[in-house]
Formats: C-alpha cells, structure tokens, sequence
C-alpha cells in the first residue's frame, strides 16, 4: 500500500447518495463542464454518447455537459462545439441521455453563449458580430456596438428554449454558463458593461440580464425541473476579478438569482481550497449555500497537483494529488457536491478508483488528454 493510500480519510462521503428537489443522485461526485469541441458541425455523435457513460459507468453521479450553444449565430467561436438546437444536434443529445441514463447516472447539459470573447469573423457565422451588453472585450475595448434591448430579448428566449429542450429530452436538469467572462458574466462584470438602461449600473441593475435569464429558464421548464447556475468571480485571463468583493454583496446578487429560479449554485474556482473572503475558511460554493441555503457544488483543481490554468499556460501535466482537505469540507457540509474536471477528462474511472482507494491506478492529467476522447 502506498504512502498516499495509509494516509488518506475515508472517501465515504463523496459516495453518499444527496437529493434536492427533484434531483437525486448517487455519488456527490460531478463531472464538470469542459469544452471538448468533438461534435463537427455542432452534432454530437456516438463518441460523445460513449465518452460521458463511462464516467457515468464508473460512480460520476452527475454529468454536466461541456457548453452548448443557444441558438444564436455568435454563440460560438469553433464550430465543433456542440449546438443545442436543431434536429440533428438534439437527436444526439437524446443518444447522450439514453446512454447515461443506462449507466445509473445523471444529467445536466450546460447552456451557453460566449458574448464577446467571441473574434470579430469567427466561424462557423463569420459574417455574425460578437455581442455584449456594451460592445467591449474583457480588456474593455469597444468592438461592436452595445445590445439593443430587442436582441437581449431574442437572446433571453434562446436560453429558455435550450432549457425547454433539456426537459423535452430527458435530462435531469439544466445548468446555465453564467462564469468566466462569457455572455451572463459580461453583464455582471462593471469592466464590460456599461450600459446607463436598465441593465446597467450598480451591481443588481447588471444582474438584471441573468435574473431575466433565469426566470424564462424557470418559466420554460416549470417548478420541479433542477435548475443550476455556475458563476465565478475570475474571468478567462482575468483571475484577480471580482463581481462581489464583500459577503453582503455577493449575499446581494445570490439571493436575487435564488428567488428567479435558481436551485443549484455551481461555484467556479481555481483552487477549491482558498477562501472567498477574508476572515473565514469558506470557499466560494461554501458561501453561496451558507447565504441561500441552496444546493452548492465546489470545483477548482480537485485531485490535481497543480492549478488547471498552469497546464494550459505553461504547458505540462499534472500529477494526482491527495483529497484529505476536500473531503473534510465535505464531511463538515460546507458544501453539498464536488465538481471534478481535468482529472476525470484524463482518467474515466478517476471516481471507482477513488472509491475503491486504488489511488496508484489515477491516470495523470496530460494537455494530450484534450486531444481525444479517453
């Protein structure tokens, strides 16, 4: 047995059944979305169905979905990134449930635009201009003009209609990209928005875009359907970023997107272990169930010995790291689920390994795991 093996704490916890609502789930284990772009003209195919029942197969008890598009032309920048419209594209989507479905787990595909992070060109729309609530990128440089409110409406009902789809298929909930400097966030972020109407100003007028997205979601999919909502505070290449530089101001907007509709907050970190706010332990999911009493789940870097974003700007891998710090969080309830990412990109059966305690079996992460579909 190894070192890593003696020392390590039960990881009972992490397969302990948890229902919320409607929700019911096996593990506490979640795959969290990552953007693997395997779906050629937005289709997913058989790969992909196979690609997510194995993490469903080895104890993964929720599977949210790398981001897929509404429909709108500049949701995108690659057009390898699953649509979620569309005959063809919602066809394999069903595949995709069908088989996790089989395999015991649970579902949840994540909705999402990129606003203006999207180039001026891009394809698969070349010809479609990148949208934001102000027209600027996340260095605060105009490139197109502010939405107008008909397009924040057109854009608002293509959310809902992803989510009605969502139920319409079989999924058991829907999660809405609202983090990392992506459309819902452009809004928040005072850098990118601007705007002096009604969905600009102080930090609840911005939230007015979300809270809107929100409840069309809530109205499109009724009372009982799982509604999650991933936030951060970071940004894609902006880390130190904060929408809420207080627990008041976060408290603030949280339980404004809570009585819109949200029953999930899946809080986005680098490192799951720092605390959000000075003067507490609590990490951003611990805070957000201790403000709205929701379901939360933590992410950031889980299993991993190096921050994520260190693999892509330097380039190397990452070994496999103990979870003592994570479970104990957990076992005190800080927060209710655990997102894991390039871990279980790398290695399916990371979770069965995990609850089997054949920690000398996790496959390393590698930036070559992002070339196929293991």
């Amino acid at each position: 047995m190894s070192s890593q093996q003696q020392n390590i704490r039960s990881t009972a916890s992490l397969f302990q059944p948890f229902t919320s609502g409607k929700l019911n789930l096996p593990t506490r284990i979640v795959m969290a979305p990552m953007t693997r772009g395997f779906s050629p003209n937005g289709v997913p195919g058989p790969d992909v169905a196979a690609y997510y029942r194995r993490r469903a197969e080895n104890g993964v008890g929720l599977i949210i979905t790398e981001g897929t598009l509404i429909d709108h032309p500049a949701a995108t920048d690659n057009p390898n990134i699953p649509n979620f419209h569309g005959e063809a594209a919602l066809n394999g989507w069903a595949e995709v449930v069908k088989q996790v479905h089989e395999a015991g787990g649970k579902i949840m595909p994540q909705i999402w635009h990129i606003g203006m992070t999207r180039p001026v060109g891009a394809l698969p729309n070349p010809e479609a201009l990148p949208i934001g609530p102000s027209g600027l990128d996340l260095n605060g440089n105009k490139i197109t003009e502010p939405m107008t409110e008909a397009e924040i409406a057109q854009v608002i009902q293509a959310y809902a209609d992803a989510a009605a789809n969502a139920k319409r298929l079989g999924f058991d909930g829907v999660e809405i990209h609202g983090a990392h400097g992506y459309l819902i966030d452009q809004f928040l972020w005072e850098r990118t928005n601007r705007r002096t109407d009604r969905y600009g100003g102080d930090m609840m007028k911005r939230a007015r875009f979300a809270i809107e997205v929100v409840e069309a979601v809530r109205a499109a999919v009724g009372p009982d359907f799982p509604v999650a909502l991933r936030l951060s505070q970071w940004k894609t290449t902006k880390y130190d970023a904060k929408l809420a530089d207080t627990p008041e101001e976060l408290e603030q907007l949280l339980t404004a997107l809570s009585e819109a509709g949200v029953d999930i907050f899946h809080c986005s970190t680098r490192r799951f272990w720092e605390p959000e706010f000075e003067g507490s332990q609590l990490n951003f999911a611990g805070w957000a169930k201790k403000l709205t009493g929701k379901t939360s789940i933590t992410v950031g870097s889980v299993g991993l010995d190096d921050v994520f974003t260190n693999l892509f700007t330097q380039g190397k891998g990452a070994g496999q790291h103990d979870i003592n710090e994570l479970l104990k969080r957990l076992e005190q309830n800080e927060f209710d689920l655990v997102a894991v990412g390039r871990a279980l990109l790398a290695d399916p059966a990371w979770a069965a390994k995990v609850r089997d305690g054949r920690f000398d079996e996790l496959q390393p992460f590698t930036p070559e795991a992002l070339k196929t579909l293991v």
